[in-house]
C-alpha cells in the first residue's frame, strides 16, 4: 500500500491537494509556507492543467489610468454582475486582495504587458466601465500557471523538517503525482476525510493515500455539455465522486455560456473577451438574406446590435447578456452568417477587429488571433471572425463555507474557509461555487482561483494543526477497504460487455444538455432532459468496454467518468427545472423576472438513491457539518450585507445621454463614471 511505503519514517503528516491548476498550485504554495508537506495529484502533467488555456487576463482594481476604480467598486460590480447570488464577504475578500495578488504575480516574473511608462497595463472586460484586467498578451493563464508551477517546484527540492528543525531524509515538502486519476475519498468511521484513492493512468494501479486533509482543485464539468471551450479532462468526475460520498453541490444550474468561440466539429475554441476589450465589434448583416463575405459588407449594412442596445457597455456587456443577444439574432431572427456550402444562415455572428491597427493586435492579441487563423484558415486581421456562444464555465460547484470578519471580509486562517460539508475536505477554484453567483464577470476566474488557494491554504493549515487524530492514526483497514472497493469497481468496468458504446452515450448526453440546458431553458423541455438523463443512466449499465488492456487504459477510465458526468448532469438539469425565475446565466423566457422573494438563496443539492438504484437529487435548505469536533449549522441564505440587491440593467450605463439610472446599476453607473476608450 502506498501509505506504508511513504510512511517509513513515521514522522511526516501530509495534506493532499488534487488538481495542478492555479487554485491547486496556490493552495500547495500557501501550505508549504505554513510548513505543511503536500502530496499534489494531477490527472495530467501540472503544466497541462486547464488553467493554461485562459487567455484574457486577471482582474485587480489598481486604477493606474485614474478612472476612479477601487476594490469596493470591483466588489459591487462582481455582485451586481452575478445577480446578487454570491455570498458577499468572500467576494469582498477577493476584490480587496486582488491588487496584491497581481503585484505578487508580477514579482514572480509573470510577463504582464506594460504601458510606455513601465506600469502594468490594464484592459477592459465585460460588466465594467474600467480598465481593470492585467494581462500577458493573450496567454495570461499560461504565464500565471508557469509562474506558480515554479514556486511549487522549489518546494519539491526542500526537505521536510521535524519540530526541532532537523531535516527528515528522503522527505520533500512537495511530492508530485502526475497522471493519477482521483477516484474517491477515504472516509473514517465518523465520515471524516482521511485520504484519497487514486489510479495511476500509466500502470492502472489503484492505491490509497493518507492525508491530514484533502483539497479538491479539479476544475469544472464542461465536458458534460460535449463541445465546449473546456479541455477534455474537465468532466467534473472528482466533484461528482465526492458529491456521491455526501458532499453538497451548490448552484449547479448556473452554467456560463461564453458569447465568442469558434464553432467546430470537435470542440469550441475560445476567442477571448479581451478581443472585445481591445475594441473588437460584434455584428450581423442587417439583411437576413445577405450572402456576401463579411469584409465585403459595407458599414451601413451592418447591425452592431450590442452597441445599439447597450450603448454604455457596448460589446462588453456581461457574458450572460451577450450570449442571449447572439442567440436571439441567430436562432430567433435567423440573421446568422450565410454559408455557401449549406446554403443557409448558420448559428454564427461576426467578431471584427479588422478596423484596429495591426501592430496593436499583434502586441496584445496575437495568441488568440493565431488560434483563429490556425483552425479556421482565415486571416482575422483582415476578415471578420465568425463566432458563436459556447459552454465555458460553471458558477456552481462544491458548496464551501466561510467565516465573516468584522470588516465584512473573511477571518484569515479560519478552518471554515473553503471547507465543504465533509470534515477534512476542502475545495478551491472552479470546482467550488463561492465567488461568482449567477454569472461570472470576465477575468474574475483567474483571480478567484488564486484567491481561493490563498484562503484555502491557511484554512487547511489551521485545521491540520488543530486535529486531535492524524490520518496516520487511522486503522490501516480503512484505507485497504477503500482501495479494495475502487479496485472492485474498476474490475467491474473491465468486465462490461454490453451493446452500448460509452462515447456514443456521452454524445447523446452532451447533445441534450447543450441544446436544451444552456442559454434558454423551458420547463417542459427540461422535463424531457431529465427523462433523457434517466434513459442514458439506465443504458450506461449495458456498456461494452472497448479497451481491456492493463496499461494506459483510457477507454475504461472514460466509462467511469461518464457515470460521474451523468450524476452531475442530473444536478444541473433538476436545479434548472426547480428555479422558476431568470437570474444571470439561468434564463427562462416564461419567468423573465428575477424573483428574490422565492429564489434569492443558494441551491443546495445532496446525492440520493432513487428508484431502481438510479441516482437522485435531494435539495435541502440547511446543512450541518463536522469541523474539529464541533457541528457547524449553515443555511441556503445568501449574505447580502454589503451590497443591496436591486434591478440589474446594463442598457444605459455610461451612455452619452447621461450614464447611470438611479439605483439600477452598480456604483460606477450611478456616479456616471466615464471610462476612457480601450487602447
Amino acid at each position: 500500500m502506498a501509505q506504508k511505503s511513504s510512511a517509513e519514517s513515521g514522522k511526516v503528516r501530509r495534506v493532499i491537494v488534487v488538481g495542478g491548476g492555479l487554485a491547486g498550485l496556490t493552495t500547495v504554495m500557501k501550505l508549504c509556507e505554513a510548513g505543511i508537506p503536500v502530496d499534489l495529484f494531477s490527472l495530467v502533467p501540472v503544466k497541462r492543467s486547464h488553467s493554461v488555456c485562459a487567455q484574457g487576463g486577471i482582474n485587480a482594481s489598481v486604477n493606474t489610468k485614474g478612472e476612479g476604480d477601487s476594490p469596493e467598486v470591483h466588489l459591487e460590480e462582481t455582485i451586481y454582475g452575478g445577480d446578487f447570488l454570491a455570498n458577499q464577504p468572500p467576494v469582498k475578500g477577493m476584490t480587496y486582495a486582488a491588487p496584491g495578488i497581481v503585484y505578487m504575480l508580477d514579482r514572480m516574473g509573470v510577463p504582464f504587458n506594460r504601458t510606455p511608462e513601465g506600469l502594468l497595463d490594464f484592459r477592459r472586460f465585460g460588466g465594467t466601465l474600467y480598465h481593470r484586467t492585467a494581462f500577458a498578451g493573450a496567454t495570461t493563464g499560461q504565464q500565471l500557471l508557469y509562474a506558480l508551477d515554479e514556486q511549487v517546484r522549489r518546494y519539491e527540492t526542500v526537505d521536510v523538517e521535524d519540530a526541532r528543525g532537523v531535516a527528515i531524509r528522503g522527505e520533500k515538502m512537495v511530492r508530485k503525482w502526475e497522471l493519477w486519476d482521483f477516484l474517491s475519498l477515504v472516509l473514517d468511521d465518523a465520515g471524516i476525510a482521511r485520504g484519497i484513492v487514486a489510479q495511476d493512468m500509466k500502470s492502472m494501479a489503484i492505491e490509497s493515500f493518507p492525508g491530514e486533509a484533502v483539497c479538491l482543485a479539479t476544475g469544472g464539468p464542461g465536458i458534460i455539455f460535449g463541445r465546449s471551450t473546456n479541455s477534455v479532462i474537465n468532466t467534473g468526475t472528482a466533484a461528482s465522486a465526492v458529491y456521491q460520498q455526501g458532499a453538497c453541490y451548490a448552484n449547479g444550474e448556473f452554467i456560463q455560456v461564453h458569447p465568442t468561440a469558434i464553432p467546430g466539429a470537435d470542440k469550441l475554441r475560445l476567442i477571448s473577451e479581451s478581443v472585445r476589450g481591445e475594441g473588437g465589434r460584434v455584428w450581423v448583416p442587417k439583411d437576413a438574406k445577405e450572402k456576401r463575405r463579411g469584409k465585403d459588407i459595407p458599414e451601413s449594412q451592418r447591425d452592431y446590435f450590442l452597441e445599439e442596445k447597450y450603448p454604455g457597455y457596448g460589446n462588453l456587456v456581461p457574458r450572460d447578456i451577450a450570449s442571449r443577444e447572439l442567440f436571439l439574432k441567430c436562432f430567433h431572427e435567423n440573421k446568422g452568417v450565410y454559408n455557401n456550402k449549406s446554403a443557409q444562415n448558420e448559428l454564427e455572428v461576426y467578431l471584427d477587429v479588422s478596423h484596429l491597427p495591426k501592430e496593436i493586435l499583434r502586441k496584445k492579441l496575437a495568441g488568440v488571433l493565431e488560434i483563429y487563423e490556425k483552425f479556421v484558415g482565415e486571416d482575422p486581421y483582415t476578415n471578420p471572425m465568425r463566432i458563436f456562444p459556447a459552454v465555458h464555465y460553471s458558477m456552481g460547484g462544491l458548496w464551501v463555507d466561510f467565516e465573516k470578519s468584522s470588516d465584512g471580509k473573511l477571518v484569515a486562517g479560519s478552518p471554515r474557509n473553503q471547507a465543504t460539508n465533509i470534515g477534512g475536505l476542502y475545495a478551491a477554484g472552479e470546482v467550488d461555487y463561492a465567488y461568482h453567483g449567477a454569472n461570472r464577470l470576465g477575468a474574475n476566474s483567474l483571480l478567484s482561483c488564486i484567491y481561493a488557494g490563498i484562503v484555502a491554504g491557511p484554512a487547511i493549515a489551521t485545521y491540520v494543526k488543530s486535529l486531535g487524530k492524524s490520518g496516520r492514526d487511522v486503522k490501516s483497514s480503512i484505507f485497504e477497504r477503500a482501495a479494495a472497493r475502487e479496485r472492485e469497481r474498476y474490475e467491474a468496468i473491465l468486465a462490461m460487455d454490453g451493446k452500448e458504446n460509452a462515447y456514443r452515450l456521452h454524445g447523446e448526453l452532451a447533445e441534450v444538455m447543450l441544446r436544451d440546458c444552456t442559454i434558454e431553458r423551458h420547463n417542459d423541455v427540461l422535463d424531457k432532459v431529465i427523462a433523457k438523463i434517466d434513459e442514458i443512466e439506465e443504458r450506461s449499465h449495458d456498456i461494452g468496454v472497448t479497451d481491456t488492456s492493463g496499461r494506459a487504459n483510457q477507454g475504461a477510465q472514460f466509462v467511469r467518468h461518464l457515470a460521474n458526468m451523468i450524476v452531475l448532469a442530473r444536478v444541473i438539469a433538476q436545479g434548472a427545472r426547480n428555479r422558476d425565475e431568470s437570474r444571470g446565466a439561468h434564463f427562462k423566457p416564461e419567468f423573465k423576472q428575477r424573483d428574490d422573494k422565492s429564489f434569492l438563496r443558494t441551491t443546495l443539492a445532496l446525492h440520493a438513491e432513487g428508484e431502481g438504484g438510479k441516482s437522485a437529487v435531494s435539495f435541502v435548505r440547511a446543512l450541518d457539518y463536522p469541523l474539529l469536533g464541533k457541528t457547524v449549522h449553515v443555511t441556503d441564505d445568501v449574505d447580502i450585507s454589503l451590497v443591496k440587491p436591486r434591478a440589474r440593467k446594463y442598457e444605459t450605463a455610461g451612455a452619452a445621454s447621461g450614464g447611470g439610472k438611479g439605483e439600477e446599476g452598480p456604483r460606477s453607473q450611478r456616479a456616471s463614471v466615464r471610462s476612457t476608450p480601450a487602447s
